[in-house]
């Protein structure tokens, strides 16, 4: 079984994964952490864009559970020297990793790895395809606040047309009942999406989740003065007051506080699930882990 898509996963798989992100959210709360399900296991982590939270949520996951945690350095690897993508995955094949996890500015090139590759691999970001394990743990950490995604009204708004975060969010909160209202800037929302505006998006909603702008992905440059996105299209105080009284705030991060996120609204204690979202995050990932590993027999 590999996890590269939220459509890989069958509404079964979703269910487990999630209670066992459950589990591991309070098993991580604990003084001592250490589990020893992965023992004698190998999970390797091949991170060809840049990245804090997931790289370092798998690894802390991995080692949580008593995997052999390796991080490839891609950077110093023989990639650099001209090795194709392919002949790399057949190098670590052939170390007999138990787990592959694989971020890449490629669309599609997970799936291309799990051919060759004989263990499950996942999905950690591909180009602007999609981040299942994002949307797992978003799923997770709306359902630790409000106890249900069923029902729930949720705004994803900011850089839509290139927002992996927002493909694998929309395909699973709407699977697990939710009320998903995608809206951004025209110029960064996807043709085949009707136009929103963010104020209507928000108008209501029971969770606002905000993106940045991904300017290293635009073809060209937005020419936005400093300031004028936040006014414009950021989740400011007055922007926020549109939504539900109860409403809380999420961010997949990196944030970019003063362009699409208020710094005060970011940083509410109250509101924000933001952090909670980075704990999520090792609590999910060990829940994959795990069941890709008891997948294949361990």
């Amino acid at each position: 079984m590999d996890l590269l898509s939220i459509d890989s996963l069958s509404d079964d798989a979703i269910a487990a994964i999630l209670g066992r992100g459950e589990h591991w959210f309070r098993f991580n709360r604990e003084a001592r952490r250490a589990s020893d399900c992965l023992a004698g296991y190998t999970l390797i982590n091949a991170f060809f864009e840049n990245s804090t939270r997931t790289l370092l949520s798998f690894e802390i996951a991995g080692n949580r559970l008593g995997a052999q945690v390796v991080s490839m350095q891609v950077e110093h690897s023989s990639i650099k020297k001209g090795e194709t993508l392919e002949d790399t995955a057949r190098t670590l094949n052939a170390m007999r990793a138990d787990t592959l996890v694989v971020r890449h500015g490629q669309e599609g090139a997970p799936a291309e790895l799990a051919e060759i590759m004989d263990c499950p691999v996942v999905n950690a970001g591909d180009g602007i395809g999609e981040h299942p394990t994002q949307a797992l743990l978003d799923a997770l950490t709306i359902r630790t606040r409000f106890g249900r995604t069923e029902g729930l009204k949720i705004a994803i708004c900011g850089d839509i047309k290139h927002s992996r975060v927002a493909r694998s969010n929309l395909k699973l909160l709407t699977r697990l009942g939710a009320q998903v209202r995608l809206a951004g800037p025209p110029s960064l929302m996807p043709s085949s999406l009707g136009e929103i505006s963010v104020d209507a998006a928000i108008e209501g909603a029971d969770v606002v989740m905000m993106l940045r702008v991904q300017r290293e992905r635009l073809e060209d440059e937005l020419g936005d003065a400093p300031g004028e996105f936040l006014r414009l299209y950021g989740l400011t105080a007055d922007r926020f007051k549109r939504a539900a009284p109860h409403a809380v705030v999420m961010h997949p991060g990196p944030m970019n506080r003063g362009v699409e996120i208020d710094s005060a609204i970011a940083d509410d204690p109250d509101r924000s699930l933001i952090w909670l979202q980075v704990e999520n995050g090792v609590a999910v990932r060990m829940a994959c882990l795990e069941l890709l590993t008891a997948d294949r027999g361990g």
